[in-house]
């Protein structure tokens, strides 16, 4: 059994659909459980191109429970991206995307494989991704090469680009439910 945190975010389409899609995608499968939701904000994207203009970003994170491995959870993360209509294939970096899902941590757990790097590699970069997370997480250590706690990143994050919470509350969507072996009564 191991506690991960996803950072979810979506800049095209429906965006509060598409958060909300994310938590029950992910809360529906066999060996995952939403535990906790961060607040919602609302940040610029990021573009290659400095003109470039693009619909601002709806962002949040999720506290997970899980009892399958790390791909496996990558999985299920990328078949919701797919459920909500992203397509990774076509993809150049920084386009809009109906919903992204970031693995960012998986408890302590460290590794770098073709397809996965824990935790996350830019999450220490990325104030769109570690303010909802201190206010979810603030004292979680993130695991090396950081070695600090949430909080601590956002302290220190060069990325200074504005963030507005927004009333949007993905906690008010999770679901009744007992950890698995619990009683859901």
């Amino acid at each position: 059994m191991f506690i991960a945190y996803l950072g979810l975010g979506s800049n095209e389409g429906d965006r509060w659909a598409h958060l909300q899609a994310a938590l029950q995608g992910v809360d529906a499968h066999d060996t995952l459980w939403v535990e906790d939701a961060s607040p919602v904000y609302a940040s610029a994207a990021h573009t290659v191109l400095p003109d470039e203009e693009q619909p601002p970003y709806l962002n949040a994170v999720l506290c997970v429970r899980g009892d399958c491995s790390p791909e496996a959870l990558l999985r299920t993360a990328h078949t919701v991206e797919r459920s909500e209509g992203r397509t990774r294939a076509a993809e150049r970096r920084w386009q809009p995307r109906p919903l992204d899902i970031d693995l960012l941590v998986v408890g302590r757990m460290t590794c770098e494989t073709e397809t996965l790097t824990l935790p996350h590699p830019r999450l220490g970069d990325r104030r769109f991704v570690l303010r909802p997370w201190a206010d979810l997480a603030p004292n979680f250590v993130v695991p090396p090469p950081f070695d600090r706690s949430v909080q601590a990143l956002l302290d220190q994050c060069p990325d200074d680009a504005p963030l507005r919470r927004t009333d949007h509350r993905l906690d008010a969507l999770i679901a009744e439910h007992s950890a698995p072996g619990g009683d859901s009564s």
